[in-house]
């Protein structure tokens, strides 16, 4: 374990007070900016705010009690803490957020030098916090802008999106657009209908698409990703069950329930045991992904073709002398 005292001295202005291990974060909507909840002095954040646009966007609050509320109800990226507004009676606090939502990276932020910042590496590192970005040097900001962008690639949809492109090698641009589309969409799309809308395809043509390919129903590859999602917050003792299930927009607690029991034959605590993020993901890749592959490195799920466009064979000469072979239902 690295001691913050020599950190200080180091040149290097981002440094781990503890080994660092991977924390992912949920993403929210489609690209989106990420989110970081901060604790900060009036200076740090409008540092801190200048240095995120177009990178991420800043919570402030000025309580951990708010903190928590977050931590709890919105996706969040990553916890700012300033060293300078840490006090002793902040201890408890900070260790039940690190304890209770470890998958969410906690960052000390040093901007000066005073008589108690040694004391106060030393406490947050004490309570967790895993991570220092030392600003009091213009580098130090620019660190903090990589830091949260190198965060973002070890969230649970870009593992998944990374891992079935593996799978999926060779396969077209089309058919991965699928599977990024259904760990890339917002929290609020729900259903087939909705995905299919929301890549421009008519809901009854995608669907029909994966019967004829004898590939699962498209609902399956959808109701899994959103249980990948649910597997990963859920590794945050802080959420429970309820939270969890209303953050991924189902209609009620039990409507989750009914879910998990319907794709895994386990209730929703015994989901929780069983699967981690990554496990779950792997269950997915086990179930739908790998059994299926020839097929989907094949499959066009989303392509639009209008019925006046004629697609040439290479046995039917020019294109115009080729009838239209996509049906309306096609």
């Amino acid at each position: 374990m690295a001691s913050p005292s020599v950190s200080l001295l180091a040149r290097s202005t981002i440094y781990p007070i503890h080994p660092v291990t991977s924390h992912d974060t949920p993403a929210a909507d489609s690209a989106p900016a990420r989110a970081i909840v901060t604790f900060l002095t009036p200076a740090e954040r409008q540092r801190v705010d200048a240095l995120g646009q177009g990178s991420y966007t800043t919570v402030h609050r000025e309580s951990f009690d708010d903190v928590m509320r977050d931590l709890r109800t919105k996706p969040v990226s990553a916890i700012l803490l300033s060293v300078s507004r840490y006090q002793h009676h902040h201890a408890t606090q900070v260790a039940r957020m690190v304890r209770e939502f470890p998958r969410v990276p906690a960052v000390a932020l040093l901007t000066g030098n005073e008589a108690r910042t040694t004391q106060a590496l030393l406490a947050l590192g004490q309570q967790g916090v895993q991570a220092l970005v030392d600003a009091r040097e213009p580098a130090g900001w620019r660190d903090l802008r990589q830091f949260v962008q190198r965060e973002g690639t070890t969230t649970i949809e870009a593992i998944a999106i990374r891992r079935i492109r593996a799978d999926l090698t060779g396969a077209n641009n089309d058919c991965l657009r699928f599977f990024d589309a259904l760990f890339l969409a917002p929290r609020s799309l729900t259903t087939v209908r909705q995905l299919a809308r929301n890549l421009g395809v008519v809901p009854t043509t995608f669907m029909s698409r994966f019967f004829r390919a004898r590939i699962p129903a498209p609902k399956k590859y959808l109701a899994a990703a959103r249980l990948v999602r649910a597997a990963r917050l859920l590794e945050n003792p802080g959420h429970s069950l309820t939270q969890v299930a209303f953050l991924l927009e189902y209609s009620s607690p039990q409507s989750f329930s009914r879910h998990v029991m319907h794709s895994l034959q386990c209730g929703a605590a015994e989901f929780r045991k069983r699967y981690s993020g990554e496990a779950m993901l792997e269950h997915m890749r086990q179930h739908l992904i790998l059994p299926y592959q020839q097929q989907l490195i094949d499959f066009v799920p989303v392509e639009v073709t209008p019925q006046w466009i004629s697609r040439p064979s290479a046995e039917s000469g020019p294109a115009s002398a080729v009838m239209p072979l996509v049906s309306a239902s096609a």
